[in-house]
C-alpha cells in the first residue's frame, strides 16, 4: 500500500521540500544573499544588475545541493568567480563559503520569524512506512537540519540522519553525487537496490539514479514533474501521499 516495488526496505527522504516545507525559505534566503551580493557587485563594476531567479535559478543551481556547492554553482551561471575560502569565513566576506554562511544568517532569522511547516501528506505516509516496518532516513544537504527536524516534530520518524553536517565530517560529496544516500543505506546494512530515494530537486535525483537504487520517487512541488522524469525519477508525485493510493 505504500506504493513502492516489493524488495525495497529502507526509506530515504530529503528534507526541504519533501517532509518540511522549508524549501521556500530557503530559495527566499538565497533570493535575498544573491541579490544584495549581484547589486553590490554591479555598483562598484558597472555591470548590469540581474537578479537572482527564485523560479530557474532556484531549480538549476541551489536546491538539492550542499551550501557551497550552491554558491559556486550559480556564479558559475553568471561567470563570477570568487575565492574559495574556508567554512569558517564570517558572513560578510566574499568568498564561497563566506557568501554561503551569509545565506545561512538569513535563512535562521527566516525561520525564526516563520517556523517550520511540514506537508500533512508526508508525515501520514512516514507513519505508514513505520508500521510497515521499513527503514527511514532523512538525508538533507542542510546543515540546518537536525534543528528543523526536531523544530518539524519528526524526530521520531526518522531513524538516521546524513545531512551537511555530517557530509562535513565524513568528506561525502554532496548531491547530485550520490554519496550521502549511499551513507544513509550503509548505516541500515541495505544494499542501494533495496532502498528508495525520496527528491524533490533535480540534484537529487540525478544523486538517486547515479546510486544505483532501486526506486527514486520524485516530488513535485512546483511544476517539474518532466525535469525529474528526465534526469531520473522511476515516479513523480505531487504528494507522497498519493502512493498510498498506487501499487508499487
Amino acid at each position: 500500500m505504500l506504493g513502492l516495488p516489493d524488495q525495497v526496505t529502507a526509506c530515504l527522504f530529503d528534507l526541504d521540500g519533501v517532509l518540511t516545507q522549508t524549501a521556500l525559505v530557503h530559495n527566499a534566503a538565497w533570493a535575498q544573499t544573491f541579490d544584495a551580493f549581484l547589486m553590490d557587485r554591479a555598483a562598484i563594476t558597472g555591470e548590469l544588475f540581474r537578479p537572482f531567479d527564485p523560479g530557474p535559478d532556484y531549480h538549476r543551481y541551489v536546491d538539492g545541493r550542499a551550501r557551497a556547492d550552491g554558491v559556486r554553482s550559480f556564479l558559475a551561471s553568471r561567470d563570477i568567480e570568487l575565492p574559495e575560502g574556508t567554512p569558517d569565513d564570517p558572513p560578510d566576506v566574499d568568498t564561497v563559503h563566506g557568501l554561503g554562511n551569509r545565506k545561512n544568517v538569513v535563512l535562521l532569522r527566516l525561520l525564526d520569524q516563520n517556523g517550520v511547516q511540514v506537508y500533512e501528506g508526508s508525515v501520514v505516509y512516514l507513519r505508514e512506512a513505520q508500521r510497515a516496518g521499513l527503514r527511514r532516513a532523512v538525508v538533507s544537504a542542510s546543515a540546518n537540519c537536525a534543528a528543523v527536524v526536531a523544530a518539524a516534530g519528526l524526530e521520531d520518524l526518522l531513524e538516521v540522519r546524513i545531512d551537511g553536517v555530517v557530509a562535513r565530517e565524513r568528506g561525502l560529496r554532496g548531491k547530485p553525487h550520490p554519496d550521502t544516500f549511499l551513507a544513509a543505506a550503509q548505516l541500515f546494512g541495505v544494499e542501494p537496490d533495496r532502498a528508495v530515494v525520496f527528491e524533490d530537486a533535480i540534484a537529487g535525483v540525478e544523486a538517486g539514479r547515479a546510486g544505483g537504487f532501486g526506486y527514486v520517487v520524485g516530488v513535485d512541488r512546483v511544476g517539474q514533474a518532466d525535469e525529474l522524469l528526465a534526469h531520473g525519477a522511476d515516479v513523480v508525485v505531487r504528494d507522497l501521499a498519493e502512493l498510498l493510493v498506487t501499487k508499487g
